[in-house]
């Protein structure tokens, strides 16, 4: 790995070492933690284009094997969940020193994917309205990639307007009963807990009568059942849940409240896929150019006027993506919980991602058609094809991404919401048009 990348200097950080079951905090400069970071990525990490590593796929097994094994030393290493609090496991540190490891990782082919929903997602929304004894329960375990996660709010007839889920939790005594099911859950094949969202009372507005669950993956009644994608991986999956008991102090929040936690959950996912600019799932802006360069170099095509126009596109769409997310973690710096500007990023990475991946095609000319199952090689631009349509999905659709920030930022009036005050049990639905869900 390359040792020409300049070290910021100024401000300070502070390193935990764990003594005796208490921490230690001592003191550290941001040129300090740079290099820090930097030698445990020498000794762990390898670069994205290094021909003499496999990675494994998105799907496999061994991928998720991998990113334990390496999550573990990057906790051992001081290094795993740096801004989460330091009584849960994590540094106490800030966005900033997040922005210095992803700075250092930038090129390197890392495989903390396998945890971004749960680290994106499902611990932050524990940690915002989680009990203390789930925080004390969940958090460390997951910075240390021992326990893996994932977000189960889609159904197949809730996708865009998840507040119509219908699966159902019942309480029963001291437990709830669940049963439904979950649709296009990233992961869950791998994972050891999710965060659920069910109706436990629909005799109130879709929005109200909802509450948010710790979910064991692994208990009796939860079958889950991967999706087969066009691009030839299995990423997704169908969850169904029959009679799964959940205790009662696995709720997240209060029982009722569980749309204000979700609302948590979905800000951060939106910043997570549109702006986190993890360098374990997303490339960094620069990165998706240099293959498209490589590509127009290979066919000799770095002279085509048009080629250089769509590089040049590219690399603008590129960096202003990568501003828009300064602008949202500079939010998140200052303690703001997250607003539009995540949708703003979230779109924007969809767009993107659908505009790469056609100039990456148009310039690979015909051995963009190859994929894996053609014998003499592949391309890697047809599954990004066969893959973008997918980031205008994950995380809300692009269109409404666009709804949000009509109405959140350019003050635009709502859609009508014909049965956003009439109780759910009154509401019909796609399912079964002349009926009402009992």
């Amino acid at each position: 790995m390359a040792d020409d990348r300049s070290a910021s200097g100024g401000g300070r950080g502070a390193r935990g070492t764990d003594v005796g079951g208490a921490v230690a905090l001592t003191p550290e400069t941001d040129e300090a933690f740079r290099y820090r970071v930097r030698g445990f990525l020498d000794a762990h990490a390898h670069r994205r284009d290094d021909p003499e590593v496999r990675r494994p796929a998105g799907d496999d097994a061994a991928l998720v094997e991998w990113a334990t094994s390496y999550q573990a030393a990057l906790y051992d290493a001081g290094l795993a969940g740096l801004t989460w609090p330091i009584a849960y496991g994590g540094q106490g540190l800030t966005t900033a020193h997040e922005t210095i490891f992803n700075e250092e990782a930038g090129d390197l082919d890392l495989p903390s994917g396998v945890f971004s929903i749960g680290f994106g997602m499902c611990i932050p929304t524990l940690l915002a309205h989680g009990s203390e004894e789930l925080k004390q329960r969940y958090v460390r375990p997951a910075a240390r990639g021992e326990e893996i996660w994932c977000q189960l709010f889609s159904e197949p007839s809730a996708g865009s307007d998840v507040a119509s889920l219908q699966t159902r939790a019942v309480r029963d005594g001291d437990e709830w009963i669940v049963d439904g099911q979950k649709v296009w859950t990233s992961g869950a094949q791998h994972c050891d807990f999710g965060i659920l969202l069910a109706r436990t009372d629909p005799e109130v507005p879709k929005h109200r009568g909802l509450t948010m669950f710790v979910l064991d993956m692994h208990a009796a009644g939860v079958a889950v059942r991967p999706l087969r994608q066009m691009n030839g991986a299995s990423n997704f999956n169908e969850v169904f849940l029959d009679s799964v008991r959940i205790p009662g102090d696995q709720v997240v929040g209060e029982p009722g409240e569980g749309w204000r936690v979700a609302i948590t959950t979905l800000m951060n996912e939106r910043v997570s896929i549109g702006a986190g600019r993890s360098a374990a799932t997303t490339p960094t802006p620069v990165e998706p150019v240099e293959a498209h360069l490589d590509t127009a170099r290979r066919r000799r095509l770095q002279g085509d006027p048009l080629a250089r126009e769509g590089l040049a596109d590219l690399l603008v769409q590129a960096r202003v993506l990568d501003l828009v997310g300064l602008r949202v973690r500079a939010a998140a710096s200052a303690g703001r919980v997250p607003g539009p500007e995540g949708s703003i990023a979230k779109l924007a990475g969809s767009l993107l991602a659908a505009r790469a991946a056609q100039l990456g095609a148009a310039l690979a000319g015909p051995e963009a058609t190859l994929t894996r199952l053609h014998r003499g090689g592949s391309s890697p631009w047809a599954e990004r094809v066969l893959s973008a349509p997918a980031a205008s999905i994950a995380g809300g659709t692009s269109e409404v991404m666009r709804n949000i920030l009509g109405e959140r930022v350019l003050g635009l009036p709502k859609e009508p919401e014909v049965d956003r005050s009439v109780p759910f049990s009154q509401v019909r639905t796609s399912e079964a048009p002349d009926t009402f869900p009992r």
